[in-house]
């Protein structure tokens, strides 16, 4: 048999019907062995260790070797409600959930200073990562949802003048991204119409700190505060 030359689709598809499998097994569940999902996926050797090396990088599944072995649904932590939707992190869980904390005691102090100091440039950015978060609402993609709701805040952040208030929340942002695998639904709510009212949200807050308008502002971040006063249903 002719060998298959590697090509991102086909290993991008291969990669997509695996990962299909192990977002609906429980955690630990065998797949199958390599020889068993590369023949499910009709794909060449080289073509499924890429698909392979694509699946582990975003911690969908695990190899193990020997009897028994093959492919697993990857052991992952969903440790942070978002709403409607779940975090599925690594192993650092603790580290993220005090991220988490840490974010939304400097969200306050990260919005007056956008009160003040963001230029009319800083909103337009603002506005334009706005338009992203929209289109992932409307896609119903809660992945894309979150990483463009990550890069508003850094942008609000950027304007902040103070260097070591600035360092500090990027910083955070870095180990809660970092070490977040995907972005799921509950599968317990309908998702689209919580990211279209989270996407209202921010884009009222950006609204009322281009006007200055400091209680809006204020109390629209309160209502955005991502860990609810029990800890059990953070927000975006």
């Amino acid at each position: 048999m002719p060998t298959e030359p590697v090509t991102a689709g086909r290993a991008e598809q291969a990669a997509d019907r695996i990962a299909d499998l192990a977002r609906t097994a429980t955690p630990g569940t065998r797949l199958g062995t390599k020889a068993e999902l590369r023949t499910l996926c009709g794909v060449s050797v080289s073509t499924f260790n890429e698909a392979l090396r694509l699946l582990q990088a975003r911690g969908l599944v695990s190899v193990r070797s020997g009897p028994g072995g093959g492919l697993f649904a990857a052991e992952q932590s969903p440790m942070v409600r978002l709403g409607n939707s779940v975090l599925a992190l690594d192993a650092e869980q603790t580290s993220v959930a005090e991220a988490i904390r840490i974010r939304d005691a400097l969200d306050p102090l990260l919005v007056e200073d956008a009160l003040w100091y963001a230029s009319p440039a800083d909103f337009a950015e603002m506005r334009t990562i706005l338009d992203e978060m929209s289109h992932a609402a409307d896609a119903g993609d809660p992945t894309a949802f979150v990483h463009a709701n990550w890069r508003l805040h850094a942008r609000i952040a950027a304007t902040s003048p103070h260097a070591l208030l600035r360092s500090l929340y990027a910083n955070l942002l870095d180990i809660i991204e970092g070490h977040t695998l995907s972005v799921l639904p509950d599968g317990d709510h309908p998702l689209a119409p919580y990211l279209h009212e989270r996407h209202h949200l921010h884009a009222d807050l950006v609204e009322a700190m281009a006007r200055h308008d400091r209680d809006t502002a204020l109390s629209l971040i309160h209502a955005h505060k991502t860990t609810a006063p029990d800890s059990a249903r953070p927000h975006l």
